[in-house]
């Protein structure tokens, strides 16, 4: 094993040692090690963290788009060899104290990750997980539910229509109405005429109905074996004792297989393509610029670390930021809206894949697009650009490379999925963490003058494997592939003899009867209470006053990174201000500063910090959901030799913005529109919740109003009154007088930092503060107290549902908040998740409990169905009410809201979360006794605030659905008393 600084590790006698590193950057030691029976990996990142993390990921390679890998995915978790239940992955989150469980496929892996703070926890989730995927049972009844079947519409008639049904089936229904989905998967079809990513590795819902069982099974057997697996673990536990249960509970039982799974090199194109298609379009307004422009060049190898990292070099001297050649050139260019989403690079598969575009365009402007990026890129390559442009990009890369994340997912994992991609494709993942010494070789070849013009004709100019997609916009798709698939459902039907129709009304029940079954999940490993820690730890923190500025520090191992905020209590608005608040945080940090532009004042920002933003934060009282409490902040990262020019900006960003540049201001609207519009579909399921909540409270209403549904809608009359100077000099005057009505309050300071560089970044942003003057207290921000019911029907471009039903509750410092929290997991785990997902098809559903708004909501996830579902979330409350249930349900509840409640962050994360959470009237007190009521709740207790809160004459609902349906659902809208909402 050869070795870097420090000693050799202990290794499981299994096992083989082939190296180590040291990487000081991540505080991390990096052990590869190969199974000598089966030639498995083992890349183990050995760190002093206590939160674990497990992943083994599998080469898949798909040659179609049936979503054979990811219908694998699915099924592969429904029950095994020595776990022998219908559902053990979801069964284990409820069992589980774990910060992180799921299941990923990739364009050409599918993973299995998980971690836990707790060694007991990350022991039986290990145990589960390993036999997961090594010893599959694959049940054909799992495979139709999370796959594909089909099933007449009225499932014991067989002379009703037959329909498709499957989760993974109405997943993708889901994933193909976004439309950079559908963008990404042409581009590559066409990008990638040989390899796998010419299919949808999720699968096409045209295709996968294509899939057999007999093919899922071939292709488990190919691809999940230890010679074509990856293991990766991150923390405090050693190598060998992972070694020892990989061992002991899979490889020993398998012989090394021959096949070498991997993904061929694509054949290059000779000349240029252009591609014409399109895409669903199912609004109610004309379809003149809506057409997407999107050209797409393949590059190098992804896991040649030298070949990534010149095309991030150059990706981000193109696009990074509004002051970026090509990035300006596409947002101010009048060819179209506003960039295309699929802008920049995309490293995860073998070859890497620029893409640049616009959107809000039409089909005849492709020619002029090309023209003008091709220019673009021509003038990089002739000019070159500045050192110092250069060198802020690098600047963001040592960044990006120290900063500890983790506050979305786990730390360790993902360094972990930073690394998979190379090993996936037989290559060096322990080069790509450690990116300082390439960072290093960089700096020195910027400084010749040629570098960048070179990298710009080899990579771009000069490459011919080029494709340009013209996506125009169809209202006619979607009704010729609802036909498409009905035709195909009455081929099948008509085709079908009398035992075919049997067998399917068979198959129909046998999942119902398996759905309904109870297994004995004593099988299964599990934590209890008692393995809960009693008490969550607490941040230490300083308040003090320097040059008469309050500020709070915080000394947390942030790697030599400086986080500060500059917050202000909000002061009273009226209605059309808090409309314009989320534009005013988002053009706040995008424009320009005293004398210089918002261009030279991007540069600036690329060359001093990580990222600057300014975010409003609102919460309602702890005890009155009525009465709102809210926050302006302004909130960036740095370096820690650029702490002063960091405290410079922000500064600055305050008290010299200037809302003049009125055509920049279009722009950001323009693309704040787009970015909200794209987002629809990924986030139905919470854009329901808060329009069903809209009536609960002040807060609950000014959600739906700023970043609901109604917001949406008020953004785009907004962005259309905008077309005109006039309209676009008085929304500019509207800016600053809000942002002159912020600066009136007093402001206080937060410094997050290592221990022994707190107190001097603390001192250096106060004064770099005290030249600015301090802000007089107001009156604080208050908004009129509302309560009411809300029923409505929302059209959009969707080929699935979104419902919820919400219900008004109590704040979270009511006696009953906790046991209205559990209620949520009680209700997901007992009776949502078969109802909703295994019965009705649906990518998911649940309940929960938002005490900041006092409601208590339901939800369902790319739903095929509309009154089904509701109907559903109306008979869990009879399920809880008329029903004995036992302690182990209730327990398992308990432990999920813990498990969220305790979630470790970043070290900063955690930092500012203390701080707001203060700020809020949360303190660490108040916390700790919410969770010891949580930890308290009986189900007496869970009977009762069902009983008296989810009353069917208080609830609000909520869906969204697509003009398609509207007539469909005339009967639903007349019983609920629905009104129609188009945005």
């Amino acid at each position: 094993m050869s070795n870097s600084g420090s000693a050799l590790p202990d290794v499981h006698p299994a096992f083989t040692a082939i190296r180590q590193e040291t990487i000081d950057s991540l505080n991390i030691r990096v052990e590869q090690y190969e199974h000598r029976k089966t030639g498995a990996v083992h890349y183990h990142l050995a760190s002093k963290n206590d939160e674990n993390v497990f992943l083994v990921a599998l080469r898949t390679v798909p040659q179609d788009s049936t979503g054979v890998a990811h219908i694998l995915e699915h099924t592969a978790l429904c029950g095994s060899a020595h776990y022998p239940v219908r559902d053990p992955f979801f069964m284990m989150l409820r069992r589980s104290l774990n910060t992180f469980m799921n299941a990923f496929t990739s364009s050409d892996w599918t993973a299995y990750p998980f971690a836990s703070q707790n060694r007991k926890d990350f022991d039986n989730l290990l145990q589960v997980y390993l036999d997961a995927v090594f010893f599959s049972r694959l049940d054909p009844l799992d495979f139709a539910q999370e796959g594909h079947r089909v099933e007449f519409a009225e499932a014991d008639n067989p002379d009703s229509d037959l329909v498709f049904k499957g989760v993974v089936f109405n997943e993708m229904k889901g994933a193909m109405s976004s439309i950079s989905s559908v963008l990404w998967g042409k581009l590559c079809e066409h990008l990638f005429p040989t390899s796998t990513y010419h299919y949808n590795s999720g699968g096409d819902p045209k295709h996968i109905p294509d899939l057999s069982y007999e093919q899922l099974q071939a292709f488990y057997r190919s691809h999940y074996h230890p010679s074509n697996a990856i293991f990766m673990t991150f923390g405090n536990i050693p190598a060998s004792e992972h070694q020892r249960v990989f061992e002991d509970k899979a490889l020993h039982h398998f012989d090394k297989l021959s096949q070498r799974i991997q993904v061929k090199p694509e054949q290059r194109l000779t000349a240029p393509l252009r591609v014409q298609d399109s895409y669903v379009y199912d609004e109610n307004d004309a379809t003149a610029n809506k057409t997407h422009l999107v050209i797409g060049w393949m590059l190098g190898e992804s896991s040649d670390l030298k070949q990534m990292l010149e095309a991030q070099l150059l990706s981000s001297v193109l696009l990074d930021n509004s002051a970026s050649p090509l990035q300006h050139a596409l947002e101010t260019t009048n060819l179209g809206r506003s960039p295309s989403p699929l802008c920049g690079l995309e490293d995860s598969m073998r070859e890497l894949v620029f893409c640049c575009g616009i959107e809000g365009s039409e089909a005849e402007h492709a020619d002029a697009l090309e023209k003008l990026v091709l220019d673009v890129i021509g003038q990089v390559a002739a000019d070159g650009v500045s050192r110092e442009r250069l060198e802020a990009v690098l600047h963001q890369l040592e960044l990006h490379q120290r900063e500890i994340t983790g506050d979305g997912y786990p730390y360790g994992l993902q360094l972990i999925l930073q690394a998979l991609g190379c090993a996936t494709h037989y290559s060096d993942p322990i080069a790509v963490l450690n990116l300082e010494p390439v960072i290093a070789d960089l700096h020195k070849q910027i400084q010749d003058p040629d570098y960048i013009r070179q990298l710009a004709r080899q990579l771009l100019l000069d490459n011919p494997h080029r494709v340009t997609l013209v996506m125009t916009p169809d209202k006619q798709l979607s009704t010729r592939q609802r036909e498409e698939e009905e035709a195909r459902l009455a081929s099948i039907k008509a085709a079908m003899g009398a035992a075919e129709r049997e067998a399917t009304v068979q198959l129909a029940a046998d999942l119902v009867a398996r759905q309904a079954q109870v297994d004995d999940d004593s099988v299964l490993p599990k934590v209890e209470l008692s393995d809960v820690p009693a008490t969550l730890p607490e941040l230490t923190f300083t308040e003090l006053k320097l040059l008469g500025l309050p500020f709070t520090t915080y000394r947390q191992g942030t790697n030599g990174i400086v986080y500060q905020q500059a917050i202000a209590a909000l002061p009273p608005m009226d209605d059309e201000q808090l409309q314009i608040l989320p534009l005013y945080t988002n053009i706040l940090t995008e424009v320009g500063l005293g004398e210089d532009s918002y261009m030279t004042v991007q540069q600036r920002q690329a060359a001093t910090v990580g990222a600057i933003s300014a975010f409003v934060a609102m919460r309602g009282n702890a005890d009155d959901e009525q009465a709102v409490n809210a926050h302006f902040s302004l909130s960036s990262k740095a370096l820690l030799r650029n702490a002063r020019a960091q405290s410079q900006l922000m500064h600055d960003t305050l008290h010299r913005v200037r809302f003049t540049e009125t055509s920049r201001i279009r722009e950001l609207v323009n693309q704040q529109r787009a970015r909200r519009d794209q987002s629809i579909t990924g986030n139905g399921h919470s854009l329901a919740m808060t329009a069903a909540c809209a009536g609960m409270s002040p807060l609950a209403q000014l959600h739906h109003h700023q970043s609901g549904l109604a917001g949406i809608r008020g953004l785009r009359l907004l962005d259309d009154s905008l077309a005109d100077e006039k309209g676009l000099q008085t929304f500019a005057g509207r800016l600053g007088q809000l942002h002159e009505r912020l600066l009136s309050t007093p402001v206080q300071f937060l410094v997050i930092a290592e221990d022994h560089n707190v107190a001097e970044v603390a001192d250096v942003a106060s004064s770099v503060w005290s030249q600015a003057e301090s802000g007089a207290q107001s009156p604080g921000f208050v908004m009129p107290p509302i309560r009411e019911r809300r029923a409505e029907l929302w059209l959009t471009n969707t080929q699935v549902n979104f419902c919820a039903r919400a219900y008004p509750t109590v704040p979270e410092q009511h006696p009953d908040a906790a046991a209205l929290t559990v209620l949520g997991g009680f209700l997901r785990n007992g009776f949502l998740h078969r109802a909703i997902r295994e019965q009705g098809g649906a990518y998911g559903g649940g309940a929960s409990q938002d005490s900041g708004v006092a409601a208590f909501r339901f939800y369902s996830y790319r739903d095929p169905r509309l009154e089904g579902t509701l109907r559903d979330f109306d008979m869990a409350v009879s399920w809880i009410l008329d029903n004995r249930h036992e302690y182990r349900a209730l327990e398992e509840a308990i432990l999920g809201v813990i498990g969220s409640m305790d979630k470790p962050s970043s070290p900063a994360g955690e930092a500012k979360q203390h701080f707001h959470n203060r700020l809020f009237g949360r303190s660490h007190a108040s916390r700790e006794l919410f969770r010891h009521r949580v930890l308290d709740v009986s189900l007496d207790d869970l009977r009762r605030v069902a009983e008296t809160y989810l009353k069917p004459e208080l609830a609000s609902t909520a869906v969204i659905t697509s003009s398609g349906q509207l007539a469909a659902t005339a009967a639903l809208r007349e019983e609920l008393g629905l009104t129609v909402q188009e945005l």
